[in-house]
């Protein structure tokens, strides 16, 4: 079989960088893109480039003919959800403008989506969500970024047209410092800080967000889906729910996450964690230091916001996993387990005590 080499856009981020780590253990040929870049290594290559920068997305790309598969993973936060479709979308427009232009052998692009595609975003929604659930009110950009690449993938004249797969995870949970959508670290430092001012670890989210069900996507099952869904030729120009396996509610979540860290719970209490961990700068500089941890500025290891986001769900926030179960993809992850790993490999890593 000719060799695979794999685009990675968004290769810095948790669900890029454990994309990355998976395609290179199955003996992928790499390329990743990020605004940062990134440290080469053996079969692994980076390009650092602003894809909102038309020309210098084609620039940077202009000579990766040998690419077969775009994985594309990055994203661009804005204030609304209007202000978010046209930076996620022209992104993804360049990126395949670029390529398609240059990579003769390309097979396979493979769109990361999320949940806002059956608007979990909103309020509360249909639950099991399917991949052929109606349409809600837009805007909503992955909305849009599948639609353009429906569209482009119809209008090839190729005898061997690409195929596209959208990935629809749950919240994914891994590590990788810098990422807005990174719940295992919001949790992480939010306990650790708990414990160094010796106060119980409260549930900070809404009441209804304590007893509602709740799925979690761990980064490492989603690489593997990934990559699945972008090779498997019975899954082409589909969409598929992936997550965990399995449902837990944060009431009986929460006090196990709380042992891990030798803490005490108490009632839940809402709070923003925006505005009560906004302070905690100097604080978290002094733990640094106190614990011999890898120093990472405070502004880099949590996302408060999109803490409150999540823990704001006062409602089931869940998908059918069957199309994918359906399709061949047997593999799945104990939520707790990924929880706990993931903090003890915090915890080796020296980025939290």
């Amino acid at each position: 079989m000719p060799a695979r080499t794999a685009l990675v856009i968004g290769a810095r981020g948790v669900i890029g960088g454990n994309l990355v780590e998976h395609l290179l253990q199955e003996d992928w040929d790499v390329i990743g893109v990020s605004r940062r870049g990134g440290v080469d290594g053996p079969r692994l290559r980076h390009r650092a480039v602003d894809l909102l920068d038309r020309q210098a997305t084609i620039d940077a790309l202009a000579d990766l003919s040998e690419v077969t598969h775009v994985f594309y993973a990055a994203y661009q936060d804005r204030p609304t959800w209007a202000e978010l479709v046209p930076p996620n979308l022209g992104m993804l427009v360049n990126t395949l403008d670029a390529v398609e232009s240059v990579a003769h052998r390309l097979e396979h692009v493979s769109l990361m989506q999320g949940y806002k595609v059956y608007g979990a975003h909103l309020g509360p929604f249909s639950t099991p969500a399917r991949e052929d659930d109606p349409p809600h009110m837009p805007p909503e950009f992955n909305v849009d970024q599948q639609s353009f690449l429906e569209a482009r993938q119809a209008a090839q004249s190729s005898a061997t047209p690409w195929t596209w797969s959208a990935m629809r995870p749950s919240v994914v949970c891994g590590i990788g410092l810098g990422n807005p959508m990174n719940l295992a670290m919001v949790i992480a430092i939010y306990a650790s800080i708990s414990k160094e001012l010796g106060i119980p670890l409260r549930f900070p989210g809404s009441p209804g967000a304590y007893d509602s069900l709740i799925e979690m996507t761990d980064a490492g099952l989603l690489a593997k889906a990934t990559t699945w869904a972008a090779t498997d030729p019975s899954t082409a120009n589909q969409a598929f729910n992936i997550t965990n396996g399995d449902l837990f509610r944060w009431r009986s979540m929460w006090p196990r996450i709380a042992a891990f860290f030798d803490l005490e719970t108490a009632p839940p209490l809402p709070m923003s964690l925006t505005d009560v961990m906004a302070d905690k700068g100097d604080l978290w500089g002094r733990m640094v230091a106190e614990h011999g941890l890898l120093p990472t500025p405070y502004g880099d290891v949590s996302s408060w916001a999109f803490g409150d986001f999540v823990f704001g769900w006062d409602y089931d926030v869940l998908a059918d996993g069957s199309r994918a179960r359906r399709a061949g993809f047997h593999e799945y992850v104990e939520t707790e387990s990924m929880f706990l790993q993931i903090f003890s490999d915090l915890r080796e890593r020296r980025l939290i005590p």
